[in-house]
C-alpha cells in the first residue's frame, strides 16, 4: 500500500498518505449521494447541488475517518507506542502502529478511541445539522455526516478482528486469561465468522437484485475474512520461529561490491548476471560503507546510471540498526516491522557474516515447514 501512496504531510508527526484506491471509494460514493440518497430524501435541489453537496460531504466524511484514525494514535501515542502511518484507502482508513501494546488495557483505551471519536463527531454534525435546519443543503449535508458517522462507530464496534471491537474484544479476553496469543486467536476466528458473515449477506443482496450493495457487503465481508486470517497466520509464524536465531535464517547471498561502482555496473555484473537482491558496499580503505537493496535504485534515473556511484545511493552503516548472530529471530522480526526495514546485517565478533531479510525468514519458515519442524 505505501508505494501507491500520496503523502499529504504529517498531523501530529504522523504522516498521513492517500492511497490510490481512495480516488475509487470518493468517486463511488459521491455517486451514490447524488444519485440516490440526497435526491430520495431531500427532493427539489437543481442536480448540480446534489453533486456539489455529495462532494463537499465525501470529502468531510474522509476527513472524519482521518479523525477517527488519529484518536487511536493519539492514544497509542500516550502509551509510547510510534505510529508509523495514516493512510487513507478504499476501505477507510489504518493507523499503522508499529507494535503491540504491552497491557490489555492500553489495547482497549487504544482499540476504543476510534469509536468513541466517531460517535463525538455524529453528535457534533447532528448539532450542526439542528443549528442549519433551515438552511436545507447545509441541513442535508451535516445530517447524513452524522448518521454515517454513528454508523461507522456502530460497526466498528462489531466483535471481530481487525475491527476495533475485535480489539476490545481481544483487550477483554486478553485481561480475563492474561495469554495475548490466545485472545488474539479468539478474536480473528471471531472476525472470520463476521467476515463470512458480511459476504453471505452480500450474496442474499445480490440475489435480491440489489447488486451494488450486496457487492461492496461482500467485498467488505471478504477483507475482513483476509485480515483476520493474515492475523492467525502470523500468530502462527510468531508460535514458530519462536526460540529461534537470526543466525538460523539469515542469507549469505549478498554481494559485496567497491565504493566507487557504477549504478550500470551494478546492474551488468551483480543483479541482472548473478540475481543478487542487496549488497555490501565496501570502502576505499576496505571497511564497511554502507548497505544498497534494489528499492535504492528506483530514486535514480536510469539516463544517471552511467555516472552515479553506489556510495551516493547506500545506507550508511552508522544509520542502519544491526543485530547479532544469536539474537532472537522473532524479535528481530518484531524490529523489521517496527522500524519499516526489509534487511538487517548480522555480526559476529564484529564481523559481518550475513543479511536477515523477509525473504530469508519466509524461506526459513518454508524448510521448518518442508521439514516437519513446524509441527
Amino acid at each position: 500500500m505505501k508505494r501507491n501512496q500520496i503523502v499529504l504531510g504529517k498531523i501530529m508527526g504522523i504522516p498521513i498518505g492517500l492511497d490510490h484506491s481512495w480516488f475509487l471509494i470518493f468517486a463511488l460514493l459521491t455517486w451514490m449521494l447524488a444519485d440516490g440518497y440526497f435526491p430520495k430524501e431531500f427532493a427539489g435541489f437543481p442536480v448540480w447541488q446534489y453533486w456539489f453537496i455529495s462532494a463537499i460531504t465525501s470529502l468531510i466524511f474522509f476527513m472524519s475517518v482521518l479523525i477517527h484514525e488519529l484518536g487511536h494514535s493519539a492514544i497509542a501515542m500516550h502509551y509510547k507506542l510510534k505510529v508509523r502511518r495514516i493512510t487513507l484507502f478504499i476501505f477507510g482508513g489504518i493507523a499503522e502502529i508499529t507494535e503491540e501494546p504491552k497491557k490489555a488495557i492500553e489495547e482497549f483505551w487504544i482499540a476504543i478511541a476510534g469509536p468513541i471519536t466517531s460517535f463525538i463527531l455524529a453528535l457534533l454534525f447532528y448539532y450542526i445539522a439542528q443549528a442549519l435546519i433551515n438552511f436545507r443543503p447545509a441541513y442535508a449535508l451535516f445530517h447524513y455526516l452524522a448518521l454515517i458517522n454513528f454508523i461507522l462507530a456502530v460497526f466498528n464496534l462489531i466483535p471481530g478482528f481487525p475491527l476495533d471491537g475485535g480489539r476490545v474484544f481481544r483487550a477483554i479476553v486478553w485481561g480475563i486469561t492474561k495469554n495475548f496469543q490466545q485472545s488474539t486467536k479468539v478474536a480473528a476466528i471471531v472476525g472470520r465468522f463476521f467476515g463470512f458473515f458480511f459476504i453471505l449477506i452480500g450474496a442474499f443482496q445480490v440475489m435480491g437484485g440489489n447488486l451494488i450493495d450486496g457487492l461492496w457487503i461482500a467485498f467488505i465481508g471478504w477483507f475482513l475474512e483476509s485480515a483476520a486470517s493474515s492475523q492467525l497466520q502470523m500468530q502462527e509464524l510468531h508460535k514458530l520461529l519462536a526460540g529461534h536465531t537470526v543466525q538460523e535464517a539469515m542469507s549469505t547471498s549478498y554481494g559485496i561490491v567497491p565504493w566507487d561502482l557504477t549504478i550500470r555496473e551494478l546492474m551488468d555484473n551483480e543483479i541482472l548476471s548473478h540475481g543478487r537482491r542487496f549488497f555490501i558496499v565496501r570502502k576505499e580503505d576496505n571497511t564497511l560503507g554502507g548497505m544498497l537493496t534494489l528499492h535504492s535504485l528506483k530514486d535514480v534515473p536510469r539516463q544517471d546510471w552511467e555516472t552515479t556511484k553506489v556510495s551516493k545511493i547506500m545506507i550508511p552503516f552508522d544509520r542502519i540498526k544491526k543485530v547479532n548472530s544469536d539474537y532472537p529471530l522473532l524479535k528481530a522480526l518484531t524490529e523489521m516491522d517496527t522500524n519499516g526495514v526489509n534487511q538487517l546485517p548480522v555480526f559476529e565478533n564484529d564481523e559481518l557474516i550475513g543479511i536477515l531479510s523477509r525473504e530469508s525468514i519466509i524461506n526459513y519458515f518454508g524448510i521448518l515447514h518442508e521439514t516437519g519442524l513446524a509441527s
